[in-house]
C-alpha cells in the first residue's frame, strides 16, 4: 500500500511540474508577443555603418541613426545602401534586422560623394 501511495505522490508531482512547465510558456510567449507589439516591422532605406563590432544604420528619410541589436545581419553591408525589415524600438533608438536587400546604386564610397 506504502508502494501504491508513493507511486501515486510521484505521478502527481509530475504532473504538476509539467502544467507549471506550460504556463510559463505560455507566459513567456505573451511577453514576446507583447514586445514585437511595442516594436513594430517597418522596411526602411539608408546606409550601413560599422566602427568596430559596433553596426549603425543611418535612415535615408530623416538622418536618424539606429543601433543595431543583431549586427551579424548586416556583416558584408558596410558602406552599402540597402532596404531593411526590421522591429523599430524607438525607446531604444535601436533596430532589430529581419532581412536586408542590396538597392541599386549599391555603396556609398569616399569618391563618389567627393564629387
Amino acid at each position: 500500500m506504502k508502494k501504491l501511495m508513493l507511486c501515486l505522490l510521484a505521478v502527481t508531482f509530475a504532473m504538476s511540474l509539467s502544467v507549471f512547465a506550460e504556463r510559463d510558456n505560455n507566459m513567456a510567449q505573451t511577453q514576446a508577443d507583447q514586445a514585437g507589439a511595442q516594436a513594430p516591422l517597418m522596411t526602411l532605406r539608408g546606409t550601413v555603418k560599422a566602427e568596430g563590432d559596433k553596426y549603425m544604420f543611418v535612415n535615408d528619410k530623416d538622418g536618424k541613426s539606429w543601433d543595431v541589436m543583431n549586427p551579424e545581419e548586416l556583416k558584408g553591408h558596410e558602406g552599402h545602401h540597402v532596404q531593411l525589415s526590421a522591429h523599430v524600438y524607438a525607446d531604444k533608438n535601436s533596430i532589430h534586422v529581419m532581412s536586408v536587400k542590396m538597392l541599386k546604386g549599391g555603396s556609398m564610397n569616399n569618391d563618389s560623394m567627393s564629387k
